[in-house]
């Protein structure tokens, strides 16, 4: 499952891409289950989810994943990497999935692919010169 990856892919990062893997496999049926994610929690939890295809903009697996890792109190996600059915490997999140992942949890790791192999990258590296919101402090 994880022959794409780079040699300096920890293990951590290995289990995710496998668990992403293992459910894009059994799980994307037809087109509106296309993409699957796996998030690490701080407390090593692994959360999954798949991406809701609709024509009005449904979810993608990221998202999906973000509110599957609320729903369980997992609110500290150190890791993430989504995978796409067909084959088709490690898919670098969209650019909606890039701006929520730094809005939520500004320190997260993603796994892309690079010419080299897999490899994890801080989420600002993905998106530079990013919007952020900073609230106004008296």
């Amino acid at each position: 499952m994880t022959a794409d990856l780079d040699h300096e892919l920890d293990r951590e990062l290995t289990e995710l891409v496998d668990a992403a893997t293992r459910l894009v496999v059994a799980h994307a049926k037809g087109d509106d289950h296309t993409m699957a994610c796996a998030a690490r929690n701080r407390d090593g939890r692994i959360i999954t989810g798949l991406n809701v295809y609709h024509f009005t903009g449904g979810p993608c697996a990221e998202l999906v994943t973000i509110g599957a890792a609320a729903a369980v109190g997992a609110y500290d996600l150190t890791a993430v990497v989504a995978v796409g059915n067909d084959g088709r490997g490690v898919m670098p999140p969209c650019g909606r999935c890039r701006q929520v992942l730094l809005d939520y949890f500004p320190r997260i790791e993603v796994v892309v692919g690079t010419q080299d192999g897999l490899r994890a990258v801080p989420v600002r590296e993905l998106l530079p010169y990013a919007y952020e919101f900073v609230p106004d402090v008296p």
